[in-house]
């Protein structure tokens, strides 16, 4: 739109005209930033419903590092999750291994049931306060990055706004864990409907100083992010990766590569039992990596 206004532009001699046009140039570009802000405010709202939902939902996840992969049973037990490991390397584990994993599976429960009122409330607390930390920094985006409204495309499935994060200027972290937002800048797919996130693409594109952590994250560090649809207007995880270079102590090299997918969210109610014997079928995690 933009530029077929300035093709007009240098075709039109009246000041007038001129004034016009650029009038409705300013103006594109202020609605412009206005359907950005929207968009974006509404996706937080809508990550925000995610967010409460999350815990009512048990799952599997499928962790890929150095070749390899484990995957994992995730089912919450009196108010925090437990995870439990279910395959190696796409493959049902050992008659031995798991009965070992029942038993440890035996104890937790044993042990959280017999917990004190006070007891279960650090633990639970725990738990609240790691996704407490999550939330703040998702609400934090709004107010960290400048957002530009790129288009529309589609993208698997789903149509799609796509979105434009730079840093903000002038923008204050409230705490430690935010500071590297202020050294990042991505791009993010927004379904047009629902307004939740469909990917999420993200990296470090200036060096961030971790203080209390004394640490710095360096360019190169990205980050992904792809979610799904598991019942009427909640979206969860279905992959995420990322690959950091870092600095402990500003001094020692801390680069790590994390490679996540999650599949089959169901109600702890509906909870998916792993099978005991190798000849049952067992969830097979999506390869994401193509």
């Amino acid at each position: 739109m933009v530029r077929h206004i300035m093709r007009l532009l240098r075709s039109i001699p009246g000041k007038i005209e001129w004034l016009v046009l650029l009038f409705m140039l300013l103006t594109a570009r202020a609605s412009a930033q206005d359907d950005a802000r929207s968009i974006i405010q509404r996706s937080v709202e809508a990550n925000h419903a995610d967010w409460k939902a999350a815990p009512a939902y048990d799952y599997f996840e499928c962790d890929r590092e150095n070749g390899t992969s484990k995957t994992y049973q995730v089912m919450m037990i009196a108010g925090s999750p437990y995870t439990r490991l279910v395959a190696e390397k796409g493959k049902p584990l050992t008659p031995n291994q798991e009965a070992e994993e029942e038993r440890k599976l035996d104890n937790v429960r044993a042990q959280r049931q017999a917990e004190t009122a006070q007891q279960r409330e650090r633990r639970v607390a725990e738990y609240e306060k790691d996704r407490k930390r999550d939330h703040l920094l998702m609400d934090e985006l709004a107010k960290a990055f400048d957002f530009r409204l790129i288009g529309r495309q589609k993208l698997g499935p789903y149509e799609v706004h796509e979105l434009r994060a730079t840093p903000r200027a002038g923008y204050e972290p409230p705490n430690m864990e935010a500071q590297v937002l202020t050294g990042m800048q991505g791009e993010l797919w927004i379904d047009e409907h629902t307004f939740q996130w469909v990917k999420v693409e993200a990296e470090v594109i200036r060096p961030v100083f971790i203080e209390g952590f004394l640490a710095r994250v360096d360019p190169g560090t990205r980050f992904e992010l792809e979610k799904m649809p598991v019942a009427d207007d909640i979206w969860l995880p279905r992959h995420f990766v990322m690959k950091s270079h870092a600095k402990v102590l500003f001094l020692f090299p801390d680069n790590t590569q994390e490679d996540d997918t999650y599949f089959d969210y169901h109600p702890p109610t509906q909870s998916i039992p792993w099978p005991l014997h190798r000849s049952t079928a067992f969830p097979v995690a999506p390869d994401r990596r193509h």
